[in-house]
């Protein structure tokens, strides 16, 4: 997600799960060709595995991305075509690009062609006045000829006329049904699921019906949910026990990073929420919050605010 999960917020949720699959926030093809690459797709080889998640429309400049991310040591690169923010729409990328599958196919061509690791979509049911059954039809049979195998649908029409990027995440109505439909349709693809989903619970009953599942701000706001996964749908050890550890796990890659120069916040933003919903959350996350800016703020401050949080097991 933009502007949210960045190396940080991966490296905090790999703590919690061992196997899923971190996706790094949008990154337009042309800051991956031309600008600070360490800065903007760097990330640390404990995030593995991880996709780096391109925006563009460009497709040789495309492929160039995709190349630069396979050197990187990601392990799949993939192209969005679901984001309806006013910045990928004036750029010609994002979910726009829905309308012309023909050019999102040339472009999965191209990355396919320059890579030896997976190159996969991830899409909306739809936009605008498109109709979900046939558009989206057409767009994944013209994308999969391409040579895109796997699809992650974000289970919402993007409207990309009169809805803002935040409505558009919660207006237009769920139809997991027509992701279902797709699965139906070509069960040689890989067909992930995406949009609303609040729990793992929710994300097994979807796995009776397609291949994966996406989690985003639900994992974002409450991240112990994917302490669960790995036992849940992996079945293997969960690599934390209670939301304190996930914590006490990150103070050695804390330390670290502020000895590069890195600031308190920009790590302890994505652990607000690890406390969610348990005694002392609100402390938890006002102490950090009031305080990480400060100078000198490192560690000790994170064990302050953690010895106020009164219920700590799971």
């Amino acid at each position: 997600m933009m502007d949210w999960t960045d190396r940080y917020c991966r490296y905090f949720h790999r703590q919690l799960t061992r196997n899923a699959l971190l996706y790094s926030e949008m990154v337009t093809s042309g800051a991956v060709v031309f600008g600070d690459r360490e800065h903007l797709i760097g990330f640390n080889d404990l995030e593995h595995p991880v996709a780096l998640q391109l925006g563009g429309s460009n497709p040789k400049e495309l492929a160039q991305a995709a190349k630069i991310g396979e050197d990187f040591g990601y392990d799949e690169i993939n192209l969005n075509v679901g984001c309806p923010s006013d910045r990928v729409k004036a750029g010609r990328f994002g979910a726009s690009l829905m309308a012309d599958p023909e050019l999102v196919g040339e472009c999965i061509n191209q990355m396919q062609a320059g890579v030896n690791i997976p190159v996969t979509v991830k899409c909306r049911i739809g936009i605008d006045d498109q109709d979900e059954d046939e558009d989206l039809n057409s767009f994944v049979e013209i994308v999969a000829q391409a040579g895109c195998k796997t699809f992650i649908v974000h289970a919402r029409k993007a409207w990309l006329q009169g809805l803002s990027p935040k409505e558009n995440r919660d207006i237009p109505p769920l139809n997991y049904g027509r992701v279902y439909r797709l699965k139906d349709k070509w069960p040689e693809l890989e067909i992930h699921i995406n949009g609303g989903i609040a729990n793992l619970d929710e994300a097994l009953k979807h796995l009776e019906h397609v291949d994966g599942v996406m989690l985003g701000r639900a994992a974002y706001h409450d991240p112990f949910i994917l302490a669960q996964v790995d036992s849940l749908i992996y079945n293997q050890p969960n690599p934390v026990s209670d939301r304190a550890q996930a914590v006490e796990a990150m103070l050695p890659f804390i330390e670290q990073q502020l000895e590069l120069g890195k600031t308190l916040p920009q790590i302890t933003r994505h652990m607000l929420g690890i406390f969610h919903a348990r005694p002392g959350a609100r402390k938890w996350r006002r102490h950090l919050s009031e305080n990480a800016h400060l100078t000198g703020a490192g560690t000790d401050l994170v064990r302050q605010a953690l010895a106020l949080v009164v219920d700590k097991p799971a």
